[in-house]
């Protein structure tokens, strides 16, 4: 909703507070009028307000639906039927007209919710007739209302309230029979509406039914203590009138009718509530799709347990399910979940009556996206970065080869020519010439073993032929500091190794150079189906990847491999890094 929207909302909200309060207050005024105690006046203000309360919060969480602007209406139609005790003829008309007003928006609320709208003909002629019955009937009826004939008329009993503005001289003769049909035609109602709500339930799956169970327990509690209640009335030897059972009921009565509001807004919030845990589907999905628990936490979040989820699979152009089975995309309740490209990524075959709530499936369905597309971004960057260290290992190994078998070949060539050139000018007088000569095979001599250094750096061959713990126990040999070895007698991918024994170069490299280390000490081992590469130094610690590019490639280059580094370099404290790398 843009910041316009907002405010027209913030405004309905606004004027919708101050119609109910002034209702109430009329209300409360004519209650008082009549005779009415302040407890009857607090518990009457309670109910009508606590659904003005629920309302609003309703109607400011979701907006788009009717929920909360229909418990807006019941609160401030709760007071209408008080204006009866009122001396002024227009109020008391208006009072008498709309006094079951509420009764008829109360069913509209229950009929509707949770989505806020009426989704059978069934309930929408219902609530029309309601509505027509209040419009209609209530006018009628109080065209012949006489109030000071007509006693008992009214919950208010007042016969010296009014008198009625609309009242026609002569008709009171009329009233009782018309009153009669209008609350019988109310009764018919309220009875339909009772079969309706039991058919929608009987009929509702385990998602829609989690959704009405908060107000209907709320409704369902109101009416048996308001049917308690009146039992003091009607049974005469069920209890005393006035006496301590009867005051607890009325408080308990008070009570669940304040709760009903709340009631409906638990559900609609609970419903909100599950788009907000729709993000948490990212988390849940992580980097591994299983079929299984990804429909799990979509059931949860959905809260349909017949739900099935398949994934595309390319191979077999389907969605398919965690068992295999193929889920088809014909029929209600499904939901497609397509990538932002337009490639399909799943396919959610759920309750059909999740499709009264859009706003939630597509809440769902956009995390899914985003998880899903997060795993093959990841899955595609891996295999990227997989084939791009494979194509440099392969381009390292062939340059090595290069060197042994073409410069290398050519000097060790050259070198033995000058032995021979050296062995011939043995007895040459000139000593310039045999010292020339004698250089010349130092320098080629050199230049052989630099290469050879050279061949090594690029990958060692004691690496290829014997493995990743024969080549730590070489580098350590090699290395500037004492540097003790612990490595598994085990081979392992080759990109796996290579990566593994130039993590510890650049390792021992940095302790030696940078960390003023005395010793460091060096372990390979396979833990949970991976190779945990440590280094341990007794340096000055302070690492830190951001400082140097040295960590900083280490980090890429181990993450090539889709792997892992940690590295632990606390002030003074020496310095750890560890590589788990993936090996099977």
């Amino acid at each position: 909703m843009d910041s316009q929207g907002k405010r027209a909302v913030r405004l309905r909200l606004t004027g919708a507070v101050v119609l109910a309060a002034a209702s109430g207050l009329a209300g409360a005024w004519s209650y008082v009028r009549i005779g009415g105690s302040a407890g009857d006046v607090v518990r009457d203000l309670a109910v009508g307000w606590s659904y003005t309360a629920a309302g609003v919060v309703a109607w400011r969480r979701r907006p788009a639906n009717r929920t909360g602007p229909l418990m807006i209406a019941e609160g401030v139609t709760w007071f209408f039927g008080n204006l009866q005790g009122t001396s002024v003829p227009v109020l008391f008309a208006f009072g008498a007209w709309w006094e079951a007003l509420n009764m008829a928006i109360l069913l509209h609320l229950v009929l509707s919710f949770p989505e806020g709208r009426l989704t059978t003909v069934l309930t929408r002629r219902l609530v029309q007739f309601a509505y027509g019955l209040v419009a209609i009937g209530g006018f009628v009826r109080t065209l012949l209302f006489d109030p000071g004939k007509a006693t008992g008329a009214t919950y208010l009993d007042c016969t010296s309230c009014g008198p009625n503005a609309l009242y026609i001289p002569g008709t009171h003769d009329l009233f009782a029979p018309v009153d009669t049909v209008y609350h019988a035609a109310a009764w018919v109602v309220s009875a339909v509406a009772a079969v309706a709500i039991v058919q929608r339930w009987r009929q509702a799956s385990p998602a829609r039914r989690q959704a009405l169970l908060p107000a209907w327990l709320g409704i369902g509690i109101a009416v048996v203590f308001l049917m308690w209640d009146m039992l003091f009335y009607v049974v005469p030897w069920f209890g005393h009138v006035g006496g301590t059972g009867e005051q607890a009921v009325f408080l308990l009565s008070d009570l669940a009718q304040v709760a009903v509001p709340f009631a409906f807004l638990a559900g609609l919030l609970r419903m909100h509530l599950q788009r907000a845990q729709a993000s948490g589907l990212v988390i849940s999905v992580g980097t591994d799709p299983d079929p299984a628990r990804l429909s799990e936490a979509l059931a949860r979040v959905l809260g349909d347990p017949t739900l099935r989820l398949g994934l595309w699979r390319e191979e077999r152009g389907a969605y398919v399910d965690g068992s295999g089975r193929d889920v088809t995309a014909d029929g209600p309740g499904r939901t497609p979940v397509g990538a932002a490209d337009g490639r399909p990524l799943a396919l959610l075959h759920h309750d059909p009556a999740l499709m009264d709530d859009p706003e939630l499936l597509a809440s769902v369905a956009a995390a899914l996206r985003l998880a899903l597309e997060n795993v093959w971004l990841r899955s595609h960057a891996r295999d990227v970065s997989s084939r791009i260290v494979q194509a440099a290992d392969s381009e390292r190994k062939r340059l090595e080869r290069d060197l042994h078998d073409g410069a290398q070949a050519r000097l060790v060539f050259a070198l033995m020519a000058l032995r021979r050139v050296e062995r011939g000018l043995a007895d040459h007088p000139d000593a310039g010439l045999r010292e020339s000569v004698s250089e010349a095979e130092s320098s080629v001599r050199l230049a052989i073993e630099e290469l050879r250094g050279l061949a090594s750096g690029l990958h060692p061959a004691v690496l290829t032929r014997e493995g990743l713990g024969p080549a730590l126990t070489a580098l350590a040999r090699e290395a500037a500091l004492p540097v003790v070895v612990a490595a598994e007698p085990r081979r392992y991918d080759a990109i796996v190794e290579s990566t593994a024994y130039f993590t510890v170069c650049e390792a021992l490299s940095n302790a030696a150079k940078h960390a003023g280390a005395r010793a460091v000490s060096v372990s390979a081992t396979l833990e949970d189906g991976r190779l945990v590469v440590e280094t341990v130094d007794d340096g000055i610690g302070g690492a830190d990847s951001k400082r140097g590019t040295g960590l900083r490639g280490l980090a890429d280059r181990v993450a090539a491999v889709d792997g892992v580094l940690h590295i632990h370099s606390p002030a003074g404290g020496g310095t750890r890094i560890r590589a788990e790398l993936p090996c099977e």
